[in-house]
C-alpha cells in the first residue's frame, strides 16, 4: 500500500515539472515576437556598467569615461574602474568637433579662457654654494728676509681690521733700510736720495705711517712690526713664531667678506633665458623666510660635461657679514618674455651697464666708477631695446594636449542652440610658468578649454573623429570580436597593458619631484593596507602627469586594481623605481632628504625598493604583516647611519 502511494505522489512531480517547463518554452517564444528588436535589455541587465567596442549604442545621449571611453552608461555617474565622473555625449555631426548642450557643459565641468597678451614670467630654479670674491682675497708675503719673534694673529678665522698688527719680526735688512732713510735726512742729502730711501720702504710693504714715525724717532730699531694692508677675515696662516721666512714667502691670506660670490648652478634648457646683470633672489638654510639678492655677474662660456650644467656667478653685498662662503644657496630668477622669445626687462631698456659690475647702470655711455671699462649698450647683453615691447600669445598648459610633436588644444566656437569645441593643432613656443606662448595656431580672443579638454577628446575618440591620438579619425580603440559587452575584470584584462611595458619608464627630475608627495602619501596608505587611500593617490598623481605614455599607463593599471597585492607587485614597485633613478639622478632637487629601503623578501630573486620621507622603516609591500621587514639601503641628503 505504501509503495503505490510514493509511486503517485512522484508521478504528480513529474506531471507538475513538466507542466511548468512547458509553460517557460511558451513565455519565451511569446516574448521574442511581442519585443522590438532593438530592445535595450542589455542595459537594463547590466545597469553598473556597458564596455562596447564598436560605438553602436541606440540612445541620442551617453554617458561615458575621460579616461576610460569604452565604458559607456544610459545614466550618470561614477566610471567603475576609476572613479572619475561621467560626461554627457551626444550624436555629433562634423569631424573633429563636438556640440554640447549648456547642461551637458555644466556635468562636464568645461571651463575655457580666452587667448591672451601679456609677458608671462618664467622662474629659473638653481642651486648653488657661496664663496669668497677672489677680487678680495689678499696674499701677504715676506718683502724682506725675517724672523718671526712674536706671532699676533696665530689662528686662521680671526677678523683683522686695516693696520692692526699681524707679526713682530726682526730683520737685519730692514735695519740697513732704516739707517739709510736716517742718514741720508741727518747728512741734507738730496731730495731724490731721501726719497728712494722711502721708496725701499715702501716697496717693503711700510704703511706711510711707519715711515713717518721711523723719521720722527731718529732711531733704527732691529725689530719691527707687520701690520695689515687691508681688513678682513686671515683665511689662511703659512707661519709659526721662531719661522725664519725668505723675500717672497707667503706669511697669511686675508679675504674681505663684506663682497661675495655665489655660484649656481644652471640647467643646461636653461642657459637661453640667463643674461648678465640679471636679478638672482636666493635663500640660504641659515635664515630660512629671507631673501638675499645679488646680479648675476659671469656665465660660463662651456656646460660641465658630466652635471649638464653651466656655472653662473652672482656678485652679492655682504655688508652685515650674515653670509658665510660655503652656505648651500637656492636661487630663482623671474624671467619676463617678450614676443620672439627675447628677455624683456623694461628697466634695463634703452640703459647701459658695465661689462665687469653689473651692479652699475647709468643712462648713457659713460665709464664703469669701479674699475673704470665702458660701458656697453644693454642690448648687447641680450635684452630687448624697447621700454614697450610686443607681449607674445599665452594659453595655459592645462589647455594643451600634446602627443610628442603635436599639440592640440580645443576651441570654443559659441552658437544659439548649443557650443561647440573645435580641435585645432597650434605650434607652442617655450613653457614659461603656468603658460605657453603661442607661436601659430591661434588668435587673440579666441576661448580655449582649460579644464575637460582630455574629456572632449575622448568622446571624440569613441565617435571615431579626429582627436589627439588619432588625427585622421577612426577606431582608436581595439574591437572585442567576441562579445559586445564585457564584465569589469574582463575589461581589465582587454585594456590593461603587461608589465614588461611599464618596467622600465623614465620619470623626468622636475615631474618626480611633483610626484614626490603623492608617491609617499601612497606609500603610507600601503603600509596601512588602505586600497583605496592608494588609489586615490594613483588618481592625484594622473592629474600632473601627460595622459600619454608609460607613466600615464603604470597609473592607469593602479587604478583598475582589485587588490592591495596587485597594486604592490609589480605597479608600486615600478614606480618606486622610477622615483628613485630620478632622485639618485638630482639629489639636490630634493633637499628634504630621502630614504632608500630594501626589503630581500618581496621577491626571492632580487627584493624591491621604495623611498620613505624618515625613518623608521615601513614596509609598503607586506604592511602590517610584516612591518619592520627590511634595511635602510641609502639615506639621500643626510648623514648615513649604521643600522
Amino acid at each position: 500500500m505504501k509503495i503505490v502511494k510514493k509511486v503517485k505522489i512522484e508521478r504528480r512531480v513529474l506531471i507538475l515539472f513538466i507542466s511548468g517547463f512547458t509553460v517557460l518554452v511558451i513565455g519565451i517564444g511569446i516574448g521574442r515576437y511581442v519585443l522590438p528588436p532593438q530592445s535595450s535589455s542589455v542595459f537594463e541587465n547590466q545597469p553598473e556598467m556597458v564596455i562596447r567596442f564598436d560605438g553602436a549604442l541606440p540612445l541620442d545621449t551617453i554617458w561615458t569615461c575621460s579616461m576610460h571611453p569604452q565604458v559607456q552608461r544610459l545614466e550618470p555617474g561614477q566610471c567603475p574602474i576609476c572613479g572619475m565622473d561621467l560626461i554627457a555625449l551626444q550624436k555629433q555631426s562634423g569631424a573633429g568637433s563636438l556640440a554640447l548642450s549648456e547642461s551637458a557643459k555644466a556635468l562636464a565641468r568645461i571651463e575655457t579662457t580666452p587667448v591672451k597678451r601679456e609677458f608671462p614670467t618664467a622662474e629659473i630654479r638653481m642651486v648653488g654654494s657661496v664663496d669668497y670674491d677672489e677680487t678680495r682675497v689678499r696674499s701677504i708675503t715676506a718683502r724682506f728676509p725675517a724672523r718671526i719673534d712674536r706671532l699676533y694673529v696665530n689662528f686662521t678665522g680671526i677678523k683683522v681690521q686695516r693696520q692692526d698688527h699681524l707679526a713682530e719680526v726682526y730683520s737685519p735688512e730692514l735695519l740697513t733700510a732704516q739707517s739709510e732713510l736716517l742718514t741720508a735726512l741727518k747728512y741734507g742729502a738730496e731730495v731724490p736720495i731721501i726719497e728712494a730711501a722711502r721708496e725701499k720702504l715702501r716697496l717693503w710693504d711700510l704703511l706711510p705711517e711707519q715711515i713717518k714715525a721711523i723719521e720722527q724717532r731718529g732711531i733704527a730699531e732691529d725689530r719691527f712690526e707687520l701690520k695689515a694692508p687691508l681688513g678682513g677675515v686671515v683665511i689662511e696662516k703659512h707661519v709659526k713664531e721662531g719661522d725664519y721666512v725668505q723675500m717672497g714667502q707667503s706669511l697669511f691670506k686675508i679675504a674681505d667678506l663684506s663682497r661675495l660670490w655665489v655660484y649656481f648652478d644652471a640647467y643646461e634648457s636653461d642657459i637661453a633665458w640667463l643674461r648678465y646683470g640679471q636679478e638672482v633672489a636666493f635663500s640660504v638654510e641659515a635664515y630660512p623666510g629671507e631673501t638675499f639678492r645679488g646680479q648675476i655677474a659671469f656665465i660660463e662660456p662651456e656646460v660641465n660635461r658630466r652635471t649638464r650644467a653651466v656655472r653662473v656667478r652672482v656678485n652679492v653685498s655682504n655688508t652685515l657679514n650674515r653670509l658665510k662662503p660655503g652656505m648651500f644657496a637656492r636661487g630663482i630668477i623671474a624671467v619676463k618674455m617678450a614676443e620672439g622669445g627675447v628677455v624683456y626687462v623694461p628697466e634695463l631698456a634703452g640703459k647701459w651697464i658695465s661689462p665687469m659690475h653689473p651692479e652699475v647702470i647709468k643712462s648713457g655711455p659713460g665709464d664703469c666708477d669701479v674699475c673704470g671699462m665702458p660701458l656697453v649698450p644693454a642690448e648687447e647683453l641680450g635684452y630687448v631695446d624697447k621700454v614697450r615691447a610686443t607681449a607674445p600669445l599665452v594659453i595655459p598648459t592645462s589647455s594643451v594636449l600634446r602627443t610628442g610633436k603635436r599639440a592640440v588644444v580645443y576651441v570654443e566656437q559659441s552658437n544659439v542652440e548649443k557650443v561647440t569645441y573645435e580641435g585645432r593643432e597650434v605650434t607652442l613656443g617655450p613653457r614659461t610658468g603656468d603658460v605657453f606662448i603661442v607661436v601659430a595656431g591661434l588668435v587673440e580672443g579666441e576661448r580655449v578649454v582649460t579644464n575637460g579638454a582630455f574629456k572632449i577628446d575622448s568622446a571624440l575618440q569613441i565617435q571615431a573623429k579626429p582627436s589627439m591620438m588619432n588625427p585622421a579619425g577612426g577606431w582608436s580603440i581595439p574591437r572585442h570580436h567576441h562579445s559586445e559587452t564585457l564584465s569589469s575584470s574582463q575589461a581589465h584584462i582587454h585594456i590593461g597593458h603587461d608589465s614588461t611595458a611599464t618596467a622600465s619608464i623614465g620619470i623626468p627630475v622636475k615631474l618626480a619631484v611633483q610626484l614626490l608627495e603623492p608617491y609617499l602619501a601612497m606609500q603610507s596608505a600601503l603600509v596601512a593596507d588602505n586600497l583605496e587611500d592608494a588609489k586615490a593617490q594613483a588618481k592625484s598623481m594622473m592629474m600632473i602627469v601627460e595622459h600619454s605614455g608609460g607613466l600615464s599607463d603604470l597609473l592607469h593599471n593602479m587604478l583598475v586594481v582589485e587588490s592591495l597585492d596587485a597594486l604592490r607587485k609589480p605597479h608600486f614597485e615600478f614606480l618606486s623605481n622610477a622615483l628613485i633613478a630620478a632622485v639618485k639622478k638630482k639629489p639636490r632637487e630634493f633637499p628634504q632628504g630621502l630614504v632608500i629601503m630594501h626589503c630581500p623578501m618581496v621577491y626571492k630573486d632580487r627584493g624591491a625598493d621604495w623611498l620613505q620621507a624618515s625613518e623608521p622603516l615601513q614596509n609598503p609591500y607586506f604592511g602590517t604583516r610584516m612591518l619592520q621587514c627590511g634595511r635602510v639601503k641609502e639615506i639621500i641628503g643626510t648623514p648615513v647611519t649604521d643600522h
